[in-house]
């Protein structure tokens, strides 16, 4: 759905110049959710803007929908969603009439009523778009992005100033757009939101894919899972690291607190308990840990993704 291949995008000119993308490769594959995570700075806006149409190249090719975004813009603006982190709507313009008038603009819209119900814009569709909350505007971003039936939707902050609610609300339609064969592109400063959502991640910074993969395969290649509890001092970890698969390790770390490393999994566990019981071990406090996105783009970056 997207091909981006040795993307470079610069600001400015000469010696002045600052290179926001440089170098940058990735795909979206089709019926997929991609996230792209990335500190600010990092080239997140602008990989995004060249895939829109809205900004050329330095170097190196985009495809969308095997279009060219910027010559065939004219075909590919139909079949493509864009919500917008901010703006794209009039000032006056009263959120429901936002929506029919961009419905208008395509061949086969989804049913407005239906979509304002679904988005819980309707006690507000009547309100003018400078009056709307922080969250209705983002719903109402949405709403515009999906109101024409895109084959290809790309979020920027989709859930940013949503409450508890509506952000689960966003991500069960998400969920529902992949299943009917939609691909999105989103991206977020909550990973929960990517590790829930996405199918491949790409973690970019100072403009380069510095890692990607799915979140159950980036977080798998960091530091291993852990398991731990609480017990008597002393217990006999080779005794316990024997019972346990191989590469799995076992420590005491301090007295009476002991680390289990390795492929922390429902038989694994089940195995530290069997072993507990068999030793007249009571267990305390066992606790399984594991690798998340937030570990692992702190790592690579050295920055929290809200920095």
């Amino acid at each position: 759905m997207i091909e981006i291949e040795d993307l470079v995008v610069r600001y400015g000119r000469g010696g002045s110049a600052v290179t926001a993308v440089d170098g940058l490769s990735l795909t979206v594959r089709q019926g997929s959710v991609t996230a792209i995570l990335g500190p600010n700075g990092a080239g997140k806006t602008s990989t995004i803007e060249t895939a829109e149409g809205y900004r050329r190249p330095d170097r190196g090719r985009v495809s969308v929908l095997g279009l060219d975004p910027v010559a065939d813009r004219r075909a590919l603006m139909p079949r493509l969603g864009v919500m917008l982190q901010e703006g794209g709507a009039w000032s006056g313009a009263r959120a429901r009439e936002m929506i029919r008038h961009v419905a208008r603009l395509h061949a086969h819209p989804l049913d407005v009523d239906l979509l304002v119900e679904r988005l819980d814009l309707g006690s507000c569709g009547r309100t003018p778009y400078r009056r709307l909350s922080g969250g209705q505007k983002q719903r109402l971003a949405l709403a515009t992005a999906l109101v024409g039936r895109p084959e290809l939707v790309v979020l920027d902050e989709p859930t940013a100033g949503l409450d508890p609610l509506a952000r689960r609300s966003t991500w069960e339609l998400v969920e529902e757009l992949r299943r009917d064969g939609v691909s999105l592109v989103l991206t977020t400063h909550y990973m929960e939101e990517a590790e829930r959502l996405a199918d491949q991640v790409y973690v970019i910074d100072h403009g380069r894919v510095i890692a990607s993969g799915s979140p159950a395969e980036l977080t798998s290649r960091g530091a291993a899972n852990s398991l731990r509890f609480r017990g008597p001092m002393g217990l006999d970890v080779r005794s316990l690291r024997a019972a346990l698969p191989a590469g799995s390790e076992v420590r005491e770390p301090a007295p009476g607190s002991y680390l289990v490393l390795g492929e922390i999994d429902p038989q694994l566990l089940a195995t530290v308990t069997a072993w507990c019981a068999a030793n007249g071990v009571l267990a305390d406090d066992l606790a399984v840990e594991r690798h998340t996105l937030e570990d692992v783009f702190l790592e690579l970056t050295g920055r929290e993704l809200r920095a």
